[in-house]
């Protein structure tokens, strides 16, 4: 297949904050067309990246939601054989039953090789697939087809997709599997960038509750035994919370005054921890 490779470089989305490395590894990886695995704790940004390519580039996006039972074929093509038999005994269908093709339906990947345009083709959470899935995968992306048996086809990608793959490190990866891609680590954001994150998001945002509520954020992380730490989703769904209190004040944070823990915290356990840890003043 020829090369497809995209003139336009990825630099901004509007809601994405960038940093120039994790630009560069993108363009890179578009350039080597290969598909570029991104790894880091929840809520660093990882799957939004896919969705800030697609909006910079003006491209499709496909996504792939990896499930621990799912297998290659799914995320390739399914064959309804369930409807082609109804369609058969009953004969209230247009379709031609003797026609196979007809009750093909491409699943993600397929949809992105039949794409008439290039896409950007997010799998998500590759590590709750086992090792041959992930391995079998490569193969067919190293090679843009894959045969469809039933019908006895070859389906070949119309252009290669940009491909995004994310890893919540749950397990390991295969040595193979790794070696195919590119690789970035995305760390949690320090409280500089959570800053422009939060710009981003809250442009008008009080320069005290900005602070007030990043160094709360950031302590309250730190509490002991925290099984699910509170991420970037978490905080930007605090604030909103915050600011739709009237009766809030952004100095209660500063004296310890926490409120709405149960929005950046998902676990009874977790919560549990965070108010006692408030009222004891353990975090401040």
């Amino acid at each position: 297949m020829a090369s497809n490779i995209l003139n336009k470089k990825f630099t901004d989305a509007t809601r994405y904050v960038l940093d120039d490395e994790l630009a560069s590894i993108v363009n890179v990886t578009m350039a080597l067309e290969m598909p570029l695995l991104l790894k880091g704790e929840p809520g660093t940004g990882k799957t939004m990246l896919a969705h800030a390519i697609a909006e910079s580039l003006a491209m499709p996006l496909i996504v792939l939601n990896v499930k621990s039972s799912m297998k290659l074929v799914d995320a390739l093509y399914q064959y309804d054989t369930l409807t082609r038999l109804n369609d058969s005994r009953f004969g209230d269908s247009h379709r031609n039953v003797s026609n196979i093709e007809d009750y093909i339906k491409m699943g993600k990947i397929g949809q992105a090789f039949a794409s008439k345009s290039r896409t950007v083709l997010l799998i998500d959470e590759i590590d709750k697939a086992d090792t041959d899935f992930q391995d079998d995968m490569l193969d067919v992306l190293d090679q843009m087809e894959f045969d469809i048996i039933e019908i006895d086809k070859t389906m070949k990608a119309e252009h290669r997709p940009v491909i995004i793959i994310t890893s919540n490190a749950t397990k390991d990866l295969s040595d193979p599997f790794l070696g195919r891609c590119n690789f970035h680590h995305i760390a949690f954001p320090d409280p500089k960038m959570m800053r422009k994150i939060i710009a981003v998001h809250f442009p008008e945002i009080d320069s005290k509750l900005m602070e007030n509520v990043v160094i709360t954020f950031y302590r309250v992380r730190r509490i002991d035994a925290i099984e699910k730490k509170p991420a970037t989703r978490e905080l930007i769904n605090w604030i909103r919370a915050l600011k739709s209190d009237p009766d809030f004040k952004p100095k209660a944070l500063a004296k310890g005054n926490i409120p709405y823990l149960g929005v950046l915290f998902k676990k009874s356990q977790d919560c549990e921890r965070a108010v006692k840890a408030t009222n004891r003043g353990r975090v401040f």
